[in-house]
């Protein structure tokens, strides 16, 4: 089975590791392996067309390119179509189909931490590609109330658009700072990622309000916004878990097979010191 991660710059990822893994759990890694698929963004449709030629079974896509494979795919989930994004591709004899398996990664992650949405005012950090799986789940598990924060409110008509039909209230970070609390907060922009380990997004005080804090980011496993938040006593999660589940998520598309949540757990403790090295 041959596999890959479909990106730009893709010299820090931690993919090939977690496949790798999983691939020695299954004991499948004698027929099995996980590479890394530079391209060019002008490239894309003949890539995918050579990556199928050559057998491969599928691929991931990350940033930037999880919106600008859907033009060249035979069809796409329901997740992925309602997200506009998709992180996973299956090439079978009948076509090339996209999914997006942050949203199921993102809600094993949250079940892992003993974090429950249903009920809860949740609060999402950032407009970006990696915010729409995560508001997508918390709408579809029961969130009482969703309230994104983003830099430039209103400037993204297509983000806009996505998070109408959900009842989203779109606020800055000026309102957010004065008023702005919750159950359930979510930072999935990129500050406090490596190597600018020292970002937060939002001030200490904030923070605090916050009986749960997660944050996507997953280098470092302790970000700033979490130290602060375990300083007020949160339940925390870094986005370590949900990497891990998106990317067994994957594997069970590619191979047909439900894969078990202890393999996921194992998988996450071994990676959580990946980036310390």
């Amino acid at each position: 089975m041959k596999l890959g991660v479909i990106g730009a710059k893709l010299g820090h990822t931690a993919s090939p590791a977690i496949h790798d893994k999983l691939f020695r759990i299954l004991q499948v890694q004698d027929r099995s392996r996980y590479g890394v698929l530079e391209m060019d963004r002008n490239d894309i449709p003949n890539e995918l067309q050579r990556l199928r030629r050559e057998g491969y079974t599928g691929a991931n896509v990350t940033i930037p390119y999880k919106l600008d494979v859907m033009p060249y795919l035979t069809d796409i989930s329901r997740e992925a179509r309602i997200i506009g994004a998709v992180n996973t591709i299956h090439f079978t004899d009948h076509g090339t189909f996209g999914y997006n398996t942050d949203y199921c990664g993102f809600g094993r992650s949250l079940a892992h931490a003993g974090i429950s949405v249903k009920d809860k005012d949740c609060v999402v950090l950032g407009s970006g590609g990696g915010a729409r799986a995560i508001i997508q789940y918390l709408f579809d598990y029961g969130a009482k109330s969703i309230v994104v924060v983003s830099r430039h409110p209103h400037s993204k008509s297509e983000f806009e658009a996505f998070t109408k039909h959900i009842g989203v209230n779109i606020i800055d970070y000026h309102t957010f700072e004065l008023s702005g609390r919750g159950d359930l907060l979510v930072n999935c922009t990129p500050v406090g990622m490596f190597p600018n380990i020292d970002g937060c997004p939002i001030s200490e005080g904030a923070i605090a309000r916050f009986p749960a804090v997660v944050d996507i980011v997953y280098n470092p496993k302790d970000t700033c916004i979490l130290q602060a938040a375990k300083r007020h006593g949160a339940r925390t999660l870094n986005g370590m878990y949900m990497l891990v589940a998106q990317a067994i998520g994957s594997e069970e598309i590619w191979m047909d097979q439900d894969i078990a949540s202890n393999v996921i757990e194992q998988i996450a403790r071994e990676m959580e010191h990946y980036y310390e090295k």
